[in-house]
């Protein structure tokens, strides 16, 4: 809970914030190669980190065809997937969420749009916003060779396009395990929608979801 409360402080003491913790205020553009929805409904798994898992499983919970959500610790081990070891950085963990999708409602290719367009931030390394660190670093963790390909290919795209002032730093690596946060971490954004942090970084980010991808928000249940 310490650094919850640094990163408060840290939010007021530098113009809050002093760097972005999104990418883009427009949708960015289709995924060119998208396979488009599959024909028979089931539960899949995507795993991504982009920055505080706070904000990106505020986002994903709000899609429709998402089904679950968790946030967690992946790209270390699980003996050292615990909050107050991953805040040193030194355990190799990236803070990550697990979405669970229903891919006859939403494709994975989808789910990436929404992650380089409101989620984060892809081009800032080993960041995000005023929180700084690998824990905070920006990857994809894929968990078959369909997901590798959507993810490369897409960043490809992004890139050849220019979408971004700089180039994605997003790391595209194998998922070796996922490991949850501790249960004070889920669904943070839904339990404390007025903590300063979240009222900075991450209602903005649910906002431009809104506003980005009106046909696949949903509002999260309670709202």
């Amino acid at each position: 809970m310490i650094r919850n409360i640094a990163r408060t402080l840290l939010l007021f003491a530098v113009a809050i914030p002093a760097v972005s913790c999104q990418a883009s205020d427009a949708p960015l553009p289709a995924f060119a190669a998208d396979p488009g929805l599959a024909k028979v409904s089931s539960q899949e798994t995507a795993v991504f980190a982009g920055g505080c898992f706070w904000g990106t499983q505020a986002v994903f919970e709000r899609v429709k065809g998402v089904t679950a959500t968790t946030a967690g610790y992946s790209g270390g081990t699980a003996a050292t997937a615990h909050y107050s070891d991953v805040t040193t950085e030194t355990t190799g963990h990236a803070e990550s969420v697990k979405v669970v999708y229903d891919p006859s409602k939403i494709s994975y290719a989808q789910l990436l749009r929404i992650f380089f367009s409101v989620a984060h931030d892809p081009t800032q390394l080993n960041r995000q916003g005023n929180d700084v660190g690998t824990s905070y670093r920006s990857a994809i963790f894929y968990a078959n060779d369909e997901q590798k390909k959507l993810a490369t290919d897409y960043i490809a795209q992004l890139d050849s396009d220019h979408v971004f002032k700089h180039k994605i730093v997003t790391q595209v690596v194998p998922l070796k395990g996922f490991y949850a946060a501790e249960d004070y971490h889920q669904d943070y954004a839904i339990k404390n929608p007025n903590n300063p942090y979240i009222f900075v970084c991450d209602r903005p980010k649910i906002a431009e979801l809104k506003k980005q991808f009106p046909d696949l928000f949903q509002k999260y249940k309670g709202e």
